[in-house]
């Protein structure tokens, strides 16, 4: 499930974060799980199914984990990381200090009931907790002007006397200003903030599930090139000389050389053992 497109949600969110602080994720958790730290090779490691990857080679594309980042899990059920990550908000504030956790799902997640049900606990016990909603407009080909019964998600917080605010997804310093003001009210004591990110999803809604064709209309596909959160973003740094075309063209190149070493690590990578296929296999 590519990321491509919704970069600056992710990268945002996490800018204002520290290490301690616990995220969930959802199926599509790439993005999340690099922005909150973690080892891309040991990621692609998994993506491939290799034993030293994050889960062993057993939880895959959806599924990655890294607690010592913070990264409580990507999720491949719609809306499960809600009441995860309630969870993670209540044990931070047993635990004292001022930890605080991020739940990033979707705009279809939002009409599940763990979604409200979530919401409604983390407001009566002020939980030091910030509800991410990225809208990138459909869940899966229902689109949300469709399958919501409002147009901004952020306006369902009011129901549980939560602020709710709407912000551009694609301006990666918005999603930032936006997710800071929220952290410091968990910090604080105040409790939860719902923060929506309207931002584009660029592909189809996955790559290995052998969709024929995108589903989306042609102007919907169309709409998350025009404004790509990279491009802006870098166009801004340069406007405002914070950096230079060829010091970007340099990371770039750095980050596609990052890649394909994960990918080399991954390919020489040891697969699993069949006498190991029921370890850490867990049922009630």
């Amino acid at each position: 499930h590519a990321y491509i497109g919704e970069e600056a949600v992710a990268v945002g969110v996490c800018s204002a974060l520290r290490l301690e602080d616990r995220i969930t994720s959802t199926h599509r958790g790439h993005g999340h799980t690099i922005a909150k730290g973690a080892d891309i090779k040991l990621m692609m490691a998994e993506l491939f199914g290799r034993s030293n990857g994050y889960c062993h080679g057993k939880g895959g594309s959806m599924h990655i984990a890294d607690f010592s980042v913070g990264m409580l899990g990507a999720n491949g059920i719609v809306g499960a990381g809600l009441p995860i990550a309630t969870g993670a908000a209540l044990a931070a504030q047993l635990e004292g200090g001022d930890r605080v956790a991020v739940c990033f799902f979707g705009d279809g997640a939002s009409n599940e009931g763990s979604f409200h049900g979530s919401l409604n606990l983390a407001s009566i016990w002020k939980l030091p907790i910030i509800f991410l909603c990225e809208n990138n407009g459909w869940a899966v080909s229902v689109p949300a002007s469709y399958g919501l019964s409002v147009e901004d998600v952020a306006v369902r917080a009011s129901a549980y006397s939560l602020p709710g605010v709407t912000v551009d997804g694609t301006d990666v310093l918005a999603v930032y200003e936006a997710v800071q003001q929220a952290v410091q009210r968990a910090r604080a004591g105040d409790g939860a903030t719902l923060v929506e990110c309207k931002t584009h999803r660029w592909r189809i809604h996955s790559e290995q599930r052998g969709d024929p064709q995108d589903p989306r209309p042609e102007e919907a596909r169309d709409a998350g090139p025009q404004r790509d959160p990279i491009e802006f973003f870098s166009a801004r740094l340069v406007e405002q000389g914070v950096a230079t075309i060829a010091g970007l063209e340099q990371i770039n190149l750095e980050v596609e050389a990052h890649v394909a070493e994960a990918v080399d690590f991954a390919k020489a990578s040891p697969l699993p053992k069949p006498e190991d296929a029921l370890l850490d296999v867990f049922a009630p």
